[in-house]
């Protein structure tokens, strides 16, 4: 039979979501299973969420607004840019997978940190683009200048997690600053700020601040952390305004759904909320981070919502482990586990399992 696919899709790793909870509850004989690994806010929607996408819904029947003007706006007068450079999207990932498609071109070179987002390789091996990953520091974060040696004439794009996802670590303005200085002028910078919201270090810049007049310089942030739409999908770049003319034609007409622009433009409104939930999240981190070290394991400084468990070959034993516990965490083979911060009572049901799971010794925790 004929093949009607690439054959180089073969080797290309699957997106991984966090286990269903209800299936877990059912198959243990629980209530509720606590789902720890996706890196959601559990506080529910922002308040004027649900009757922004209720009266919202009464169009449905009508396409969205396509250039989504109103909300390209409201996230411009927020981050005190201009229209022309806000992109909107399906999320981030969304976003970061369209700038490739923009740059680059079948033997064209993307790099990036590895373990990094687990979507990086995906959304380049899409564009027909070749992964150039740059391993981690010994202490779980970027070695900026290993990347800025793996550029070649090749390098379309270089992605920065700041902070990175899944190990929670962060890069300084210093070492950021040379990095960038570093980055030939004609090679796409992404920095990607998922986790934005949740940084508490001063060294961290705020990219958009601090990076976003640079030619060459992208950032991405998303809607789903920290303003809790997760559910709807939805997330934006800055870039220089030919850069987001470049990107805008490459999106999927409509993708960024009338729900979902609704859902934003009511969100953005609840900064102060915001800002109070995060404060609550970064609170519990903090304590979790504290209580797991305690445990004897070496867990580094997270400026995310979760934390990174450095287990190495033993990351889906624990994985396991947690679930048939009734917790559900994020396991990446070979390298550790992610564990989201959820509420002091997830967290507290979260640190019983694992200080039940400590005498169990080497097979499952060192």
């Amino acid at each position: 039979m004929t093949r009607l696919t690439r054959a180089d899709l073969d080797a290309l790793p699957t997106y991984v979501p966090g286990r269903n909870v209800a299936d877990l509850a059912r198959e243990l004989g629980i209530a509720e299973a606590i789902k720890l690994a996706s890196n959601e806010v559990p506080f529910g929607p922002l308040p004027g969420v649900v009757e922004a996408v209720t009266e919202c819904m009464l169009g449905s029947h009508r396409y969205p607004d396509m250039g989504v003007v109103d909300l390209r706006d409201k996230i411009a007068q927020r981050y005190a840019v201009s229209a022309d450079r806000v992109v909107t999207g399906c999320g981030s990932v969304a976003l970061a997978e369209h700038l490739i498609k923009a740059t680059s071109l079948p033997g064209d070179e993307v790099v990036y940190a590895w373990r990094s987002f687990e979507a990086y390789p995906i959304i380049t091996a899409t564009s027909g683009a070749t992964s150039v990953r740059v391993p981690n520091t010994a202490t779980h974060g970027h070695d900026l200048p290993a990347l800025a040696a793996s550029i070649t004439d090749r390098t379309r794009v270089v992605i920065v997690c700041n902070p990175n996802n899944p190990t929670g670590t962060s890069v300084g303005r210093a070492e950021l600053d040379r990095f960038l200085d570093d980055v030939p002028s004609d090679v796409l910078v992404i920095l990607d700020e998922a986790y934005r919201e949740f940084v508490t270090d001063e060294r961290v810049p705020d990219a958009l601040t601090t990076y976003g007049d640079r030619a060459n310089v992208v950032v991405l942030r998303t809607l789903s952390k920290a303003w809790g739409l997760a559910g709807l999908r939805i997330g934006f770049l800055v870039a220089q305004p030919e850069v987001a003319a470049a990107v805008r034609k490459v999106v999927t007409p409509f993708s960024t759904s009338l729900v979902a622009q609704a859902a934003a433009m009511a969100a953005l409104d609840q900064e102060d909320e915001v800002r109070r939930r995060c404060a609550v999240v970064i609170a519990e981190r903090d304590r979790v981070t504290e209580a797991t070290r305690k445990l004897g394991l070496d867990v580094p400084t997270s400026q995310a919502n979760f934390i990174w468990l450095p287990l190495g070959d033993k990351a889906a034993a624990f994985a396991a482990a947690c679930e048939q516990r009734g917790v559900i965490v994020r396991a990446f083979q070979g390298d550790g586990v992610r564990v989201t911060i959820g509420t002091p009572e997830e967290n507290d049901a979260f640190l019983a399992v694992l200080d039940g799971l400590a005498p169990l010794g080497e097979a499952i925790v060192p």
